[in-house]
């Protein structure tokens, strides 16, 4: 049996909370420090065009080895989380990519870039299986999306911190150490991993009156009494149609961030001239913005809640007025026409909304399943985003980017690629809805017809 930790003379008013946003802190921590890894590239593309003689397609090529290592780590990560528990499973991630961002500053020729993004691409997998996961043990349901937005808003800050700090770096000392000093926060996060985290069963300072809050729910409790839990197999995971919905989900809409992540200093460079240091400020302000829809995503949701809403109500509300709010982006290049702060704002919005529905489909798996195969179906999910990716960049960018430039009309790519983000949320909350019309959870063991 799992025992709870002893009661402390703490009073219930101090304990609640305390240590429960301490561990999001960790993990937000995390999270910073792994976009700001995979944001440094779009960074120093002027630079490595100039030293590589990169083309649009050469870039591609490397983006593309990114997001297959990316997603073939998540179909295997969320399984090693699983089995090696959050404090190990996130330690070693995050250790082996820092090692890999690192690694970039030894690469010296193009193919080299692509073996260094891919051993990036397949570490850097850990972060969301893991960051799910450990929500979710530290977590009662009601605050798992407000949990999800403030962790996840760390994607923003990393994005946010790189257009600030890495064309100075490159200006100043060299591309080459962006990569270094990005890659060796890491390995300040796992010092304050080691001396902060642990899973509530065993956290020595963790009151019983916090432990019983964060197992709250109903059928968290009747989990905490299991001492060994069976493991849940991929295959069985992919007879529920709930695992189908986030897998669908994640595929429509996981490309439309990596398109903003890696092509918009390219986008304000081509659509406005801006490169060097001069891109950083606009960069900066669509990820700021970015924040806010994170941790806005949690809130609205919770808020329903607090209204008297059934979870699954407030969570499919909340989505559908998310993907709503990215429609806007179809007219980020007519509104930059009349100036060009417009079109970063209207992609800012969208680049909001996509945290805003990214803190809440993360947090319909944990809705949907038992915890011992939150990070699994995460994984599964988090590996069709990233082949969305692929797609995307493979049959869209790679092409039509390369094709469009050649005729000196890449804007036309790009309004191409705005309707694309425009429709990819609509089209995902359909399809969600219609394969999980009810957020409830899944039994395991129960026969898949029987749901």
């Amino acid at each position: 049996m799992i025992q709870a930790p002893p009661a402390t003379s703490a009073p219930v008013s101090d304990a609640i909370g305390r240590y429960r946003w301490t561990i999001c802190s960790l993990v937000f921590f995390a999270t910073t420090v792994n976009y700001l890894d995979r944001a440094v590239i779009s960074l120093l593309k002027p630079y490595l065009e100039t030293e590589f003689k990169w083309t649009d397609a050469d870039y591609a090529n490397i983006e593309i080895a990114f997001k297959l290592a990316y997603s073939l780590g998540m179909l295997g990560v969320g399984r090693v989380i699983d089995k090696l528990g959050t404090k190990m499973g996130y330690a070693l991630s995050t250790f082996l990519w820092s090692l890999a961002a690192i690694g970039h500053a030894f690469v010296s020729s193009t193919f080299g870039f692509s073996v260094a993004r891919a051993f990036l691409g397949v570490t850097e997998a850990g972060n969301f299986p893991a960051a799910i996961k450990t929500t979710a043990e530290w977590f009662p349901q009601k605050e798992r999306a407000l949990a999800t937005g403030i962790f996840n808003s760390g994607s923003n800050v990393g994005a946010i911190i790189a257009p600030l700090t890495v064309p100075l770096i490159a200006e100043t000392i060299g591309w080459k150490w962006a990569f270094v000093i990005t890659g060796a926060l890491g390995f300040v996060w796992l010092i304050l991993w080691f001396v902060y985290y642990e899973v509530p069963a065993r956290h020595a300072r963790l009151t019983k009156a916090e432990f019983d809050y964060i197992h709250s729910d109903v059928d968290d409790m009747a989990a905490a009494s299991i001492t060994t839990e069976p493991k849940v197999s991929w295959f069985k995971l992919l007879t529920f149609r709930q695992t189908w919905a986030f897998v669908l989900g994640k595929f429509l809409t996981d490309p439309i961030w990596w398109f903003y992540l890696f092509w918009l200093p390219d986008f304000l460079n081509k659509q406005y001239g801006l490169k060097g240091t001069d891109i950083a400020f606009p960069v900066a302000m669509v990820y700021i913005l970015s924040s806010v829809g994170s941790v806005g995503g949690g809130w609205i949701p919770l808020n329903f809640i607090k209204k008297g809403w059934e979870p699954f109500k407030a969570r499919k509300t909340s989505m559908l007025l998310i993907a709503l709010c990215v429609f806007p982006i179809v007219f980020a290049q007519y509104l930059g026409q009349i100036n060009m702060w417009l079109a970063v704002l209207v992609i800012g919005i969208a680049a909001a909304a996509h945290q805003a529905w990214s803190a809440n489909i993360f947090t319909t798996v944990s809705d949907m399943f038992p915890k011992r195969a939150v990070a699994s179906v995460t994984g599964i999910g988090g590996m069709a985003g990233g082949l969305g990716g692929i797609l995307l960049s493979a049959l869209v960018q790679k092409r039509m980017f390369v094709y469009y430039e050649s005729i000196g009309q890449k804007e036309t790519a790009y309004f191409i690629m705005f309707l694309i983000c425009g429709g990819a949320y609509l089209l995902a909350w359909v399809l969600m809805h219609f394969l999980a019309p009810r957020m409830k959870q899944i039994e395991l063991d129960s026969v898949p017809s029987a749901r």
